[in-house]
């Protein structure tokens, strides 16, 4: 029997594709903590940068956005932080978590077949 990502669920827990399709500010939030650990103010530039500007998030976004990814465990924060010296004490850091980089990754393997389908129809000619 094959079963992909989406369809593996923790114990006693929901699949990943139960939450799927992302919204835009759940899937660039998650995005962001992909690669390290990172405070709110952090997210919402690594959103602007790797989207060329094209997603903003204002502070409502986001932090809403990241209390409902909390209450959904696929972050959670981190206890993890750079030199003091370098920070604000006050900033909350969060991570992905093995969850919540399983539920990504369904995502993007969403993503990846509806370009193929748009490729196969001559449509993301010229993206790479």
């Amino acid at each position: 029997m094959d079963t992909s990502v989406e369809d593996t669920k923790p114990a006693g827990g929901p699949a990943p594709k139960e939450f799927l399709p992302l919204t835009p500010a759940v899937f660039h939030v998650l995005l962001a903590l992909a690669g390290e650990d990172r405070h709110g103010y952090s997210i919402m530039l690594e959103v602007a940068e790797t989207t060329e500007g094209r997603v903003k998030m204002g502070p409502g976004t986001l932090y809403g956005t990241i209390k409902r990814l909390l209450a959904a465990k696929l972050i959670e924060e981190s206890d993890e932080r750079p030199d003091p010296k370098l920070d604000d004490e006050r900033r909350r850091y969060y991570r992905l978590t093995p969850f919540g980089r399983r539920v990504l990754g369904a995502e993007v393997g969403r993503y990846a077949r509806a370009v193929k389908t748009a490729r196969k129809f001559g449509l993301a000619a010229g993206y790479s």
